[in-house]
């Protein structure tokens, strides 16, 4: 998942219902995807990813939209945008899911959850209005398509989210990765997933946004949990190998080439019951049985260097021929190494592969690497 966009002016920026807390917490705020978000707290990028990496880290994601889909045949219409098994998703779970283009490409990446009486939706900030207008275009004859822009979401996120959550919401704790539960709290209506962008265990937390404040205030208050901002959220999802949506996927990557194979359950693809019928599906479908080849895959890298390697920096093989690009990177907090992901041509991608990367024009050693970079923590039973 992910947020970037162009930025706005100051006076374009909106504010999240969590504004003015964070000011008094004293962020630092930039504009992010068309709002003003907090980057960094007074501790710093560095200490609050290590604490949500050992407690309890509270970010605010409400830049970031909520959608319902109502209706008798909202699974199966929502299945036509998406090569996700959406009508044989149980009642409370969570799902990934990939909205795609004729081509193939990517036009956003989001979560979503059957939950009953509609199909939950969360997408990235900076797309949301774009996915709305194409949601609504392709399935308003077959289900209802409503957006809760209004609403507030936070995510807690860390080995200890669940003890600090279960002491203003009894029963969490009885939540598994990628399931969810409605709660009420202070009279407002909230919906919890047992999920996050961190690759560690934790909640995100859909509620109204005149609760938001109030809610967050709470979670500050338990022992476990410091806000957190946007430089560490980035550098978390980027140690746990996730994608950022605008940098590490876009409308000119499928799936496969992105390594999101798993996202695409058995029944969507070529023999499954429900094979195809997205947008891009003889593209996609090929790719994943390999009778359309691929040219280049996106691939976990680490520096021998003490060197960060950022997007756009070039790589080349060994013998100096350009064979792809790195999408993110940084210095990870935890690997204590610098890490990136990147696209190479497939002749370079396995595993261990020594490439370079060019950094202002100085060559910087780098090994292809699994990922994700640190190992995740998820709670699943």
């Amino acid at each position: 998942m992910s947020d970037a966009s162009e930025t706005p002016t100051a006076a374009e920026l909106q504010h999240t219902p969590l504004h003015a807390l964070h000011l008094e917490l004293g962020a630092r705020m930039v504009p992010f995807a068309g709002y003003s978000m907090p980057v960094q707290y007074p501790s710093g990028l560095m200490a609050e990813h290590l604490h949500t990496r050992s407690a309890a880290g509270l970010f605010d994601v409400s830049h970031m939209g909520q959608l319902r889909l109502v209706g008798p045949d909202a699974a199966a219409a929502f299945e036509t945008l998406m090569p996700v098994d959406v009508v044989g998703l149980g009642v409370n779970k969570q799902r990934y899911g990939l909205l795609l283009n004729e081509a193939g490409g990517i036009l956003d990446d989001l979560m979503l959850v059957n939950r009953g009486a509609d199909i939950f939706v969360i997408v990235n900030g900076a797309c949301k209005d774009g996915d709305l207008a194409h949601i609504k275009s392709c399935l308003d004859a077959l289900c209802e398509v409503e957006d809760q822009f209004d609403r507030a979401l936070l995510a807690l996120q860390g080995p200890q989210a669940v003890t600090a959550l279960k002491r203003l919401l009894p029963g969490v704790e009885k939540l598994i990765f990628m399931t969810g539960m409605g709660v009420t709290w202070a009279g407002a209506d909230l919906y919890i997933t047992r999920s996050g962008y961190t690759g560690e265990d934790g909640f995100e937390i859909s509620l109204p946004a005149f609760v938001a404040t109030d809610f967050a205030r709470a979670l500050l208050a338990q022992p476990e949990v410091k806000p957190v901002g946007l430089g560490a959220r980035n550098s978390l999802r980027l140690e746990a190998g996730l994608c950022l949506y605008g940098q590490d996927i876009d409308t000119r990557t499928t799936p496969v080439e992105a390594g999101l194979n798993w996202a695409i359950q058995k029944v969507r693809r070529s023999g499954g019951a429900r094979a195809g019928g997205f947008p891009g599906a003889d593209l996609v479908l090929g790719q994943l049985d390999g009778s359309t080849p691929l040219t280049r895959q996106r691939v976990g890298l680490i520096a021998l260097e003490r060197v960060p390697v950022r997007e756009h920096t070039v790589l080349q093989s060994l013998d100096g021929e350009t064979i792809g690009e790195v999408t993110s990177g940084l210095l990870g907090p935890s690997t204590e190494k610098p890490v990136a992901m990147g696209y190479v041509s497939t002749a370079h991608a396995s595993p261990g592969n020594r490439i370079n990367a060019i950094v202002r024009g100085k060559v910087v050693p780098m090994q292809v690497s699994p990922m994700p970079f640190v190992p995740n923590r998820y709670f699943r039973g």
